[in-house]
């Protein structure tokens, strides 16, 4: 399975963008406008290949942790790849996640495409997943821990040498608030896991 693609951006469509790799040019479907790229940038995306009997569907992410909200979506009944790549284009993420924590449907319900029950469900159905993965909220409501750029590369990197994503998010969200990038973030918290 691909998994990350790292190249150029040589094309432009409304929902997805065309990544010359090494002279190959993958169809990536996004889930953000495909106009949000620019032409001639350098971007790595978080792959998942939808395999169906008449195509192989490329779908593209930016962070790891979209993707993994992409794959939870597809574990749920009557959501298919085009479905959840609808959810996380309207959907702001840090909101999802709350609305899951807070078992509110409301959120979901107001986008296109998405009624009432089937909001309900994808709320109940990810609820245990997000729980297990540390997206919870705090005693104000706001989600726990949204990270930024760097800490989300930390958190990829310690996934990616094993550790649970849990974890991952535990120990980049407790490194001290004067480190500020992912050289010094993976350091850190990999002598944390190691004690």
């Amino acid at each position: 399975m691909i998994r990350r693609l790292t190249g150029t951006i040589v094309n432009t469509e409304l929902t997805s963008v065309v990544l010359d790799v090494a002279g190959v040019g993958y169809l990536i479907h996004t889930s953000k406008p495909g106009i949000d790229f620019k032409l001639e940038s350098q971007q790595t995306f978080w792959t998942y290949l939808a395999v169906r009997e008449t195509a192989l569907d490329l779908y593209g992410f930016v962070t790891r942790d979209e993707l993994e909200i992409f794959e939870l979506l597809l574990g749920l009944q009557k959501i298919g790849p085009k479905s959840a790549a609808q959810i996380l284009a309207q959907a702001d993420l840090p909101l999802l996640k709350q609305a899951v924590a807070q078992d509110d449907a409301v959120y979901l319900s107001k986008m296109s495409g998405i009624g009432k029950k089937t909001a309900e469900k994808i709320v109940a159905g990810l609820r245990e997943p997000f729980e297990a993965r540390g997206y919870g909220v705090n005693a104000a409501g706001q989600p726990h821990f949204e990270p930024s750029t760097w800490q989300q590369e930390t958190i990829d990197a310690l996934i990616t040498l094993g550790y649970p994503q849990k974890d991952a998010r535990d120990a980049v969200q407790a490194l001290p608030a004067e480190i500020g990038d992912t050289s010094a973030a993976l350091k850190a918290a990999l002598r944390d896991l190691s004690q």
